[in-house]
């Protein structure tokens, strides 16, 4: 008996820390400029959501005490996104745990939510390049891309079957 309550006992302890090493996962939003180009949660709190004209809605994690020039990072959702992120005001005055790709953007490190799902640790929304898709199209006749690999006389990369 005393055997089975040590090997319970073990792995209470072993799970309840594993859940706080799950918790701790997520990085302060001043430590998000130096993970740019990689996919990271972020703790912050709402204090805010500013809606631009453009129809960019910026989510304010700095307190209204910091300076603009003070604040590193910043949390961002396209009008594009409207119905895969939901209502942002309802952010406002909570803490969330946002997970997404850091990017740079003038000068600050930011997350850009485009789904609901990243604050419950799921991925952002896919957005192809617009200029891609324009030369993928059938219908302008244009080539996705040009490769010089030796069609059609031009120069380039050859490849040929060695191992014979």
């Amino acid at each position: 008996m005393r055997d089975f309550l040590r090997t319970a006992l073990f792995f209470a302890c072993l799970l309840s820390s594993g859940i706080v090493l799950a918790k701790s996962a997520c990085i302060a939003p001043n430590d998000a400029r130096n993970k740019i180009g990689k996919d990271v949660c972020v703790s912050a709190h709402i204090y805010r959501v500013v809606d631009t004209a453009a129809g960019i809605h910026f989510l304010d994690v700095c307190s209204p005490q910091t300076a603009d020039a003070d604040c590193h990072f910043l949390l961002l959702s396209l009008e594009r996104d409207r119905k895969s992120v939901g209502n942002l005001q309802s952010l406002v005055g909570k803490s969330i745990r946002i997970r997404g790709t850091v990017h740079k953007i003038a000068g600050h490190a930011a997350i850009v939510l485009s789904n609901r799902r990243q604050l419950q640790g799921g991925k952002e929304h896919f957005h192809p390049n617009p200029q891609l898709i324009e030369k993928f199209s059938a219908q302008n006749g244009k080539r996705a891309f040009s490769a010089k690999n030796g069609s059609g006389g031009q120069r380039g990369v050859h490849f040929s079957n060695r191992g014979r």
